[in-house]
């Protein structure tokens, strides 16, 4: 059994994988997994409810939609530092 210690493998690895657990993003497996550990671990299952509810607020309050140009934009620039990261550390010897 899990103590909610953020220590703990178990725990760290649970409350790592939230975000995507809320965001039903992981795979089965994973899901299962998380929701064994937190049948069993009363801390995590808190931390959890709270992230769910905050979310839920969220997306609930949250009636704009960024626009196009502006998603454009953002796409762009992640794209462009993904890149840039990817290529600086792949051509520097010695790294990785």
């Amino acid at each position: 059994m899990s103590c909610g210690d953020e220590n703990d493998s178990e725990c760290r690895e649970a409350l790592e994988s939230l975000y995507v657990a809320i965001d039903n993003e992981l795979a089965n497996a994973d899901i299962a997994t998380i929701e064994r550990h937190l049948a069993e671990c009363a801390p995590c299952l808190s931390e959890y409810d709270v992230e769910r509810i905050i979310k839920k607020i969220v997306a609930r309050s949250c009636h704009e939609h960024a626009p196009e140009p502006l998603k454009a934009r953002v796409l762009t620039t992640i794209r462009t530092v993904s890149v840039s990261v990817t290529t600086r550390d792949a051509g520097e010897p010695g790294l990785g």
